[in-house]
């Protein structure tokens, strides 16, 4: 190990960075450990160990995404398009909502016990009473909301009474106006907790969609959720586990398209995102 020198002396060199065998395990230990329950469960079913009409094993799963690909497709692009919509919308009313609150402590008091309402309300319990007098597509995007919502609501306000009180009184000692401070100081300061707002509600947003879908039902147009309920009801259980692994997939693709965006608002300013040299 090389050394440096110091006014005391001698000392060891610090370790060097090396994020290319941590990257490497990152990637690998996970897919090994899947490609391992694979074998197990495709193992398993051949064996009889479990009913194969009730758990079909994954090369049957597989052939379900060939066989029922045209039931699949447009199911899966029907739950994505309402798991956006909902996303945005909620994305949206807690940014506003949150902003809001901040300003006024008034508005707060009054509206933030009937935001937590919403949020404690099961979907599964309302999706069917909206259906009486909404739609089944504005069912659903109220249900992505009420549940995606108030991650974005929550972490945004506290991230906004979280400004650095030295840089408020910098701010006020240079006359800046209320707009300003908001803009310039409160807003980007909250940035990173809203980010992390958005990521939980963007997986929260498709699970949303799937339970609204399994409390309201079919219609002229159905999701992926609506499969999963009715498939294994005529032994399309493969079907409904082809169904599943959409789910699974869409949802990974999710979080890392909105962690990847969340790097790329703050890998070059803040310590979250920062890459550490030791």
């Amino acid at each position: 190990m090389s050394t440096i020198v110091s006014a005391s002396g001698t000392m060891p060199e610090p370790p060097r960075a090396r994020g290319e065998p941590a990257v490497f395990l990152k990637w690998f230990l996970p897919l090994a450990l899947f490609a391992a329950i694979l074998a197990a469960w495709e193992y398993s079913v051949r064996l009889a160990l479990t009913p194969p009409k009730i758990v079909p094993a994954p090369s049957e799963i597989a052939i379900a995404f060939v066989t029922d690909w045209d039931k699949l497709q447009p199911a899966w692009l029907y739950t994505i398009t309402v798991t956006a919509e909902g996303f945005v919308l909620a994305v949206t009313g807690g940014v506003a909502l949150a902003v809001l609150f901040s300003q006024s402590r008034l508005v707060e008091y009054t509206l933030y016990p009937y935001a937590i309402i919403l949020q404690v309300t099961p979907v599964l319990a309302i999706a069917p009473l909206l259906m009486v007098f909404l739609s089944q597509g504005t069912v659903l995007l109220t249900c992505v909301w009420l549940v995606a919502f108030f991650p974005v609501l929550a972490n945004t306000l506290i991230g906004l009474r979280s400004t650095d009180h030295n840089l408020l009184n910098l701010f006020e000692l240079y006359r800046a106006s209320h707009w300003q401070k908001l803009w310039l100081l409160r807003i980007r300061g909250a940035m990173p907790y809203f980010l992390a707002g958005v990521r939980i509600a963007g997986g929260l947003s498709l699970i949303g969609a799937v339970v609204a879908e399994l409390a309201a039902g079919g219609g002229a147009k159905s999701g992926l959720g609506f499969i999963i309920y009715l498939a294994p009801r005529n032994y399309g259980f493969a079907r409904a586990y082809a169904a599943l692994v959409l789910l699974c997939v869409s949802g990974i693709v999710i979080f890392l398209l909105l962690s990847y965006v969340s790097h790329l608002m703050l890998h070059k300013w803040h310590e979250s995102a920062l890459k550490r040299e030791n």
